[in-house]
């Protein structure tokens, strides 16, 4: 029934099968495979993806790439810009807002899929917990960064995670303002 199709060549962002990519709030999956399927009559494209982190299988329609956020690793070369929002060191962290408001907040910015906005909510949320207790949907959402980011920089850097998460760490500690560089 199903049917294994190439993609349609009008979406803005083709990608095959092998392929390493994002999915918003999901993180890092790989394309199994393109496949045709009628649906109310119609025959649509979709990829078939894997998240590596959870073995999730995720159906994507070709032509609703851009509208979901599925796009490329990031580039090895972009991963310094990351750790700058990691190093930035904000003194106004987002604390005169309800944890729900900030949590709202964070969770929107996560689901761009940017790993720019995924670094500055682990960055807020991380320094946030230097100072106070974080709500339980805080603490998730710190986890939900956390392994988003790591995900994605393993990837692009084709490093473990220990390795990765140590420089992350290291942004934030040395000489106490957090604006010390991996190496």
């Amino acid at each position: 029934m199903a049917e294994k199709a190439q993609p349609q060549k009008e979406t803005a962002r083709g990608f095959d099968v092998g392929d390493l990519v994002v999915y918003p709030a999901h993180g890092v999956g790989r394309i199994e495979s393109i496949e045709s399927r009628v649906i109310n009559g119609d025959t649509h494209d979709f990829y078939i993806m894997k998240i590596i982190d959870n073995d999730m299988v995720i159906m994507v329609p070709t032509k609703n790439v851009e509208a979901v956020g599925l796009r490329s690793v990031i580039d090895e070369s972009e991963i310094p810009g990351v750790y700058e929002i990691l190093a930035e060191q904000k003194h106004e962290i987002q604390d005169n807002q309800t944890w729900n408001r900030r949590y709202k907040e964070y969770m929107d910015r996560i689901k761009t899929g940017s790993p720019h906005d995924v670094a500055a909510v682990f960055r807020e949320l991380y320094l946030l917990k230097l100072t106070k207790d974080l709500s339980f949907g805080e603490r998730k959402l710190l986890d939900t960064a956390k392994a988003l980011l790591l995900g994605e920089i393993c990837t692009a850097k084709n490093q473990d995670e220990d390795r990765v998460w140590a420089e992350i760490e290291s942004l934030f500690s040395g000489n106490g303002n957090g604006n010390k560089k991996p190496e």
